[in-house]
């Protein structure tokens, strides 16, 4: 295992950004609810000298700028069998897409409750990337997001339809 951490810069304030080999493991805001160890993300390194952090900084910059809809990495989270499978049932909403925790649950179809999904969703260790500020409470209110209600916010409305957003501003 080679595990290694480096820290950029983004609309949203600094991200850390974790790899394990040619994978990324995590991408964590400053203040994030669940955030690791200090010692369990590895020596800080800098991300233009890693190919890994290189790409995963170069995709969410152009994705945060509003310039890409979906990302392109090597990823590997690390979770029990019921997040891996929330964790991916994530990555299949569209971009600009929400649905809720009980809609999740539902799809699951194992007995899983919104709020063991939203316990899944809340230990996602790749936020934006695995986007899980497109899950949202039964009544379409913002619920908790690892990240802050803020962040959360600033990311819906990035990926809000062009046409929605028009009808908006009247």
């Amino acid at each position: 295992m080679n595990t290694r951490q480096c820290v950029i810069d983004s609309p949203l304030d600094e991200l850390t950004l974790v790899a394990d080999d040619n994978a990324l493991t995590g991408v964590y805001f400053r203040q994030y609810w669940r955030r690791p160890d200090r010692a369990a993300l590895g020596p800080r390194v800098e991300a233009h000298s890693d190919a890994v952090f290189s790409e995963a900084q170069m995709q969410l910059t152009s994705y945060l700028a509003g310039d890409r809809a979906d990302f392109d990495l090597a990823v590997r989270p690390q979770g029990d069998e019921r997040q891996q499978r929330v964790w991916g049932m994530l990555t299949a909403i569209p971009y600009g897409g929400t649905v809720t925790y009980g809609e999740l649950a539902a799809a699951l179809d194992d007995g899983t409750t919104a709020q063991e999904v939203g316990q899944a969703v809340g230990r996602n260790p790749l936020c934006i990337i695995v986007p899980c500020h497109r899950v949202i409470g039964s009544n379409g209110q913002l619920t908790g997001y690892a990240g802050g209600l803020r962040r959360k916010q600033f990311l819906l409305e990035l990926e809000e339809p062009a046409d929605v957003k028009a009808a908006r501003l009247f």
